[in-house]
């Protein structure tokens, strides 16, 4: 070769080498150090690039210069070994560094690579350390996301199913296995389908196809049969896999709703059928009335309501208490349950209320069926022992004479009932169009005694208690009265048992004491003595556990000494002996005074006269009415006197409307009597201008 080309190539290569090194070199990201290996085991700094520079404190006055002598302490002695190691083994070495710079760790990756002379021995360690901390924080992000992809699967309470794009089963969750009773070995590569019924496959093809497009689809209730032929009803949520834009798969989430329907179904059956006799309610009529009319027009039939009532359950109530009363009621309706069949349906109002519902009845036909009823109750019922001898009464309407719905088969079948208790009891009528001025049924009635208090549409009276000795008052019973806008007034006897039945009447008997203890304030603040006023209590409100506390809550807040009140309880209230003693006893504690109402006319007990600490005995009027002109009830009101006297107890007759009446009471030393031959019940402002109050 020529000089001339040997200048040639020299020129090349260093031009070459300073592209290298001025390019490449210098201007990579990447840490580059070169290293000239001397005896072995010393190292000595040839070449740094800008980025090692920038990133470490070697500087270009350093190169010629051993490690040891620019690099400090145990790091020097740290890179001698890896350095001295891949001389020894001739072989490429990576390793890792962490770093705090600034508060915050860095991580270095390097790679020691040997450079070898033609004769095999190491000349040169090309030394490359680049940042990897922002690949590996990714690598703990994918990490973490993997983590956090793997518990939503596994810990899922769900099961979850990964199917493959033909519908196969390539993984699932513990839930799954769980919920089918399969291994998760088992349950890969089988199909959907295997684990849901047969009836259940097309659906799940078509959403299992649509999921498969990349649609997401959920089925409400699909019929899972677990691995012991167990069922199960389950919801399902198919959502794809996406990956680069192609469906891959999809994941099946299935939820167990077996109990929660069970609870709805449960829910339902509650929502449509009586708890005391297990009957279908109002609300299962309201629903079957317009698909029964639906199907019945089709065909031209017609329909009948038959709206049934027991007479004078009340006065059952108070004889047995609320449990016999509803035991009797759960007797009365297994007789009617003998009068079922496919086309006469069965429904309780509510209370002593029952509705029969038949369909393809002509009149006579209905006719028919009133009179089977009446006849159910010819028989007396037996409880605790004791005989009853009760009648229905029922008022019927007609579909679709009457009206084309519930309501108004209902309203009308009431107005037909409300004529029948007017007229005696104990009978059946059908609807007629001048019975539309009859008192509303009881849905109405009840509608309109919720709202009776904020329309202030109730008000009391009071009926004066005179002394038979003196001629004086110091006492009154109060009486609740109701003036409805629409309807006039309304009898107590009509709106009290349906304010019990409904439980309006501890927001009325409230009402009552709080309205009494006002009263009893204003007179006091006028100056007037001290009276007594009786107040009626209801079997319902005396066993409410907080009566006690509400009665001394008034008395508190009106400044009413307690014993200007007066507590009424019927025999009815006290059959349970134990808590009528306790209840009593917290009411004494109060000092307020107790009568017993009705003496005489319910299931009477001297047992309880002895025991319980009772003040008053009231007379009932239908024994007071025939005083003079039948002997035994004369016998019976002079008897119950004699008994008061003997046990210390203030004796009070009601009803007395005639001075014989009267002289009676006087001659068998009756203390008090009310009743209209001295008054009739009056309001405040009348007691006041009548003087029956004194100063």
């Amino acid at each position: 070769m020529k000089w001339t080309e040997r200048n040639t190539i020299n020129q090349d290569r260093k031009f070459l080498d300073r592209v290298l090194k001025e390019i490449i070199l210098d201007h990579i990201h990447d840490m580059v150090f070169i290293m000239k290996v001397e005896d072995g085991r010393r190292f000595k700094y040839v070449y740094v690039n800008e980025s090692a520079k920038r990133y470490t404190s070697i500087r270009q006055e350093d190169m010629g210069r051993f490690l040891e002598e620019v690099i400090p302490g145990e790091m020097a002695d740290d890179l001698m070994k890896k350095y001295v190691e891949l001389v020894e083994t001739g072989k490429r070495i990576s390793y890792q560094d962490v770093y705090n710079v600034n508060g915050n760790s860095v991580i270095n990756e390097s790679i020691l690579t040997p450079i070898k002379t033609e004769q095999g021995q190491i000349e040169y360690v090309i030394s490359i350390t680049r940042d990897i901390t922002p690949s590996m924080e990714e690598k703990k992000h994918l990490l973490r996301a993997k983590e956090r992809y793997k518990s939503i699967i596994e810990h899922n309470l769900d099961a979850i199913f990964i199917l493959d794009s033909n519908g196969f089963i390539t993984d699932s969750n513990g839930a799954g296995s769980s919920l089918t009773g399969y291994a998760k070995e088992t349950l890969v590569n089988m199909e959907l389908f295997d684990l849901f019924h047969p009836q259940n496959k097309a659906l799940l093809t078509e959403y299992l196809y649509k999921t498969l497009q990349g649609n997401p689809s959920s089925i409400d209730h699909c019929l899972l049969m677990n691995e012991t032929g167990e069922d199960k009803i389950t919801q399902l949520k198919m959502v794809p896999i996406v990956v680069d834009e192609k469906c891959d798969g999809c994941y099946i989430i299935v939820k167990d709703i077996t109990a929660n329907h069970m609870q709805n179904e449960m829910i339902h059956y509650m929502a449509m059928h009586d708890q005391l006799t297990g009957l279908w309610n109002r609300k299962a009529l309201d629903e079957h009335i317009p698909l029964i009319i639906h199907n019945m027009e089709e065909r031209g039939v017609e329909l009948s309501l038959l709206y049934l009532d027991i007479d004078r359950f009340k006065f059952v109530n108070d004889t047995l208490g609320l449990k016999g009363g509803d035991h009797l009621l759960r007797r009365i309706t297994e007789r009617l349950m003998t009068l079922t069949n496919e086309d006469c349906l069965l429904y309780r109002q509510g209370g002593d209320e029952f509705l029969f519902l038949l369909k393809n009845s002509s009149f006579d036909d209905t006719k028919t069926k009133a009179k089977e009823i009446l006849s159910l109750f010819i028989d007396p019922f037996t409880v605790k022992n004791q005989e009853f001898y009760i009648s229905p009464s029922i008022g019927i309407s007609r579909y679709p004479a009457d009206g084309y719905d519930s309501n108004s088969l209902i309203q009308k079948a009431a107005q037909a009932l409300f004529e029948v208790k007017e007229k005696g009891r104990a009978h059946y009528l059908f609807y007629q169009t001048h019975m539309k001025s009859s008192f509303p049924n009881h849905i109405i009635m009840e509608s309109h005694l919720r709202k009776a208090i904020e329309k202030e549409e109730l008000f009391i009276h009071y009926q004066p208690q005179v002394n038979l000795s003196t001629g004086t008052i110091d006492s009154f019973e109060a009486l609740i009265r109701w003036n409805n806008r629409k309807f006039g007034f309304v009898s107590p006897a009509q709106f009290i048992p349906l304010a019990e039945e409904t439980g309006l009447i501890h927001q009325i008997g409230e009402w009552v004491l709080e309205q009494v203890c006002i009263q009893l304030q204003k007179w006091r603040n006028k100056g007037y003595r001290s009276v007594r006023v009786a107040i009626n209590i209801s079997p319902k409100q005396f066993l409410h556990e907080h009566l006690v506390d509400t009665i001394d809550f008034y008395l508190s807040t009106y400044s009413i000494p307690a014993s200007c009140i007066e507590i009424e309880i019927t025999e009815g209230a006290m059959q349970d002996t134990q808590q009528t003693l306790k209840m009593l006893k917290k009411l004494k504690n109060l000092g307020i005074f107790i009568s017993v109402d009705d003496f005489g006319t319910g299931y009477s007990s001297l047992h309880y006269l002895k025991r319980f600490p009772i003040d008053i005995l009231k007379i009932d009027q239908s024994f007071v009415k025939e005083i003079g002109m039948n002997q035994k009830d004369s016998a019976i009101t002079t008897t119950i006197i004699h008994l008061a006297h003997s046990l210390g107890l203030e004796v009070i007759a009601e009803g007395v409307e005639r001075e014989g009446q009267v002289d009676f009471l006087k001659e068998a030393k009756c203390q008090k009597a009310q009743g209209y031959f001295f008054s009739k019940p009056i309001g405040p402002k009348e007691i006041e201008q009548q003087q029956f109050v004194l100063m």
